[in-house]
């Protein structure tokens, strides 16, 4: 098969697995792939998952990467905070949360780190949009930071939680308090819950 005739077909994907080409062609040569990589026309995500290179040049695809590569998943911690301007870092990984094992990836459209939770506590996520009409799995603010607090238990005292300087007129008005007192109640944690008062203690919410 040509890399055109290939193209055609697999492009408007984004992204796809070595399942996915069988379907298609069953008797797909896989070597293909290995070769078209050497080349630059493809770049390998991780084992039997691809992208084409011309994507690298996309805004946000990524984050797209970072859902279809490892799915189910979808983008929290501290990346969701990040984009929604919560915390003044710049992330350099990309930090999702899956019901598979955790896990860490690296290729040529970023690093992806992703953390294990269990399957009741995958939800408070929404489908965001890309400029190019792609959905994201993309947490929710209130369950980006409950998340970060699940799965990161140092953070503890009023000190830890100053120190994740959370920017202050988002908490004050953008951050929903309701929305969060709903998906504390949903997780059921005492532990959580007592973490997340010392936070809204701290930034007086």
């Amino acid at each position: 098969m040509d890399f055109l005739t290939f193209r055609e077909r697999m492009y408007p994907m984004g992204c796809f697995n070595i399942n996915q080409v069988l379907l298609w062609e069953k008797d797909f040569d896989r070597n293909n792939l290995t070769r078209w990589c050497r080349k630059g026309l493809l770049v390998k995500l991780r084992n039997q998952y691809y992208a084409f290179s011309e994507y690298r040049q996309m805004p946000e695809f990524s984050r797209y990467v970072a859902n279809r590569m490892y799915a189910p998943s979808y983008i929290s911690l501290h990346s969701a905070l990040s984009f929604y301007g919560m915390i003044p870092e710049e992330v350099v990984q990309l930090t999702s949360v899956t019901t598979l094992k955790t896990a860490k990836f690296e290729n040529a459209f970023g690093t992806f780190h992703y953390q294990n939770v269990k399957t009741p506590l995958f939800f408070g996520y929404e489908i965001r949009t890309m400029q190019n009409g792609r959905g994201l799995m993309f947490a929710t603010p209130e369950k980006a930071l409950l998340d970060l607090l699940y799965l990161n238990p140092y953070y503890k005292s009023e000190q830890d939680m100053e120190e994740l300087r959370l920017d202050e007129d988002y908490m004050q008005n953008d951050f929903n308090t309701s929305l969060m007192e709903e998906y504390l109640t949903k997780i059921g944690s005492k532990t959580l819950d007592k973490r997340m008062r010392t936070l809204l203690k701290v930034y007086e919410l």
